[in-house]
């Protein structure tokens, strides 16, 4: 018996979407104003879910406090009032698009969750664009 659990979070960050290799004409092509020089921020949502089976012990899938804790130390501090592009040691080389946040998301707490259980990332940019990334 698989069971889900999930916590919400939140976080306020800056990004700028653009590519150093290309020509400012053709990050604005493909970017528009999201390739502002000044950068634009949202105001992320967070949605990470742990599914396994519960623990007959505990009664558990994972602790909530713990998911809750892992999701505090290691994205809303890491991730809050930041500017991905320049804060953020993670997106150095890599466009901050939602798709790479929510992988990189995924990645920083993959370490800390069972082998066993199944980890899924949903972030909302906006609250109708999101993406949902459950590992490879």
């Amino acid at each position: 018996m698989k069971v889900t659990v999930s916590r919400k979070a939140h976080f306020n960050a800056a990004h700028r979407l653009y590519r150093k290799d290309w020509t400012m004409e053709q990050n604005d092509l493909v970017f528009g104003k999201c390739n502002n020089p000044n950068y634009h921020g949202h105001n992320y949502e967070l949605i990470v879910s742990v599914t396994g089976e519960i623990d007959q012990e505990t009664g558990f899938v994972i602790d909530v406090k713990i998911l809750s804790d892992l999701i505090k130390e290691h994205i809303e501090n890491a991730f809050d009032h930041k500017n991905l592009n320049l804060d953020v040691v993670d997106f150095a080389d890599l466009n901050p698009t939602a798709e790479n946040i929510a992988v990189v998301i995924w990645n920083k707490l993959r370490k800390f969750i069972d082998a066993n259980k199944e980890l899924e990332v949903v972030l909302y940019e906006t609250p109708r664009n999101f993406v949902t990334y459950k590992g490879n």
